[in-house]
């Protein structure tokens, strides 16, 4: 069977450096004991070196085409090739309800979904390794005080420690992107627990980095209403002169459940 034609409606950039392939990986090694789901595995360049390691292995492939050839050229992987949309799937029946390491060389443009699905299913995923746009590492990875901490940061920092592996040059692609990209690793940490309601927490940190060059108190002025204005003492705190990249995520939290409080009194 020919090679797989890339597609761009797929996001698709086929890696071909053997070398960064195993380097990829082997990032799931720091999860050792449980399977491993790949996400958009194409032509199997990195698989090829995920099924020697010991431990069960599932592709998750969208294209058809690059289905069919994982299928010709992995036929011991053939039962474990799932030809459907990532985004789409119930996690939980996978592996059996069992934990898994998450790992691909992701779609640039669905790459932030996957991480957001990975939040929604973290009780399954206590590691997630693989290639994304190196913009979106940087985010992922980026502390307060940072041009790029940002949504990403917050909310995926909230639930699990990030690691900046290495950056990876353009020209080890077909087609090679427009950017450069780079290998992340993303390990669950110890909180339970916020100390807020999740879903409020998630709607703050958006709405206010939706405007983040704006002070708290007026990026987060769209959380309340005309009719259900938040009062001149919640403004008066001392978080709403600061702009959203300088909190942590503790302060967050804190901005959360003042943010909860002041919906109750409105």
């Amino acid at each position: 069977m020919r090679q797989v034609r890339p597609k761009k409606n797929l996001g698709q950039h086929f890696l071909t450096d053997l070398d960064i392939a195993r380097r990829i990986a082997d990032t799931v090694d720091a999860c050792p004991g449980i399977p491993v789901l790949e996400v958009g595995p194409g032509m199997g360049v990195l698989t090829q070196y995920l099924v020697p390691k010991d431990r069960e292995v599932k592709v998750v492939e969208i294209d058809r085409e690059s289905v069919a050839y994982l299928n010709e050229h992995f036929p011991k992987l053939r039962d474990n090739i799932i030809g459907e949309d990532f985004l789409r799937m119930d996690l939980d029946r996978l592996f059996d309800g069992r934990q898994f390491v998450l790992t691909g060389n992701y779609p640039y443009d669905i790459s932030s979904q996957i991480f957001f699905k990975m939040l929604d299913n973290r009780h399954l995923i206590p590691c997630c390794t693989g290639m994304i746009q190196r913009e979106v590492a940087q985010r992922i990875a980026s502390e307060p005080g940072n041009k790029a901490y940002g949504i990403l940061s917050v909310l995926i920092q909230a639930w699990y420690d990030v690691e900046y592996l290495f950056t990876v040059d353009e020209n080890v692609f077909n087609p090679p992107p427009k950017v450069k990209s780079a290998v992340i690793r993303m390990t669950r940490n110890d909180t339970s627990q916020l100390g807020c309601d999740e879903a409020l927490f998630r709607r703050v940190v958006k709405t206010a980095f939706n405007q983040r060059r704006k002070m708290l108190r007026v990026s987060l002025r769209p959380l309340f209403t005309a009719e259900h204005p938040a009062s001149a003492d919640f403004y008066a705190h001392e978080f709403m002169t600061r702009r959203p990249e300088q909190l942590s995520i503790p302060e967050f939290v804190v901005l959360t459940n003042l943010v909860a409080q002041e919906m109750k009194g409105a």
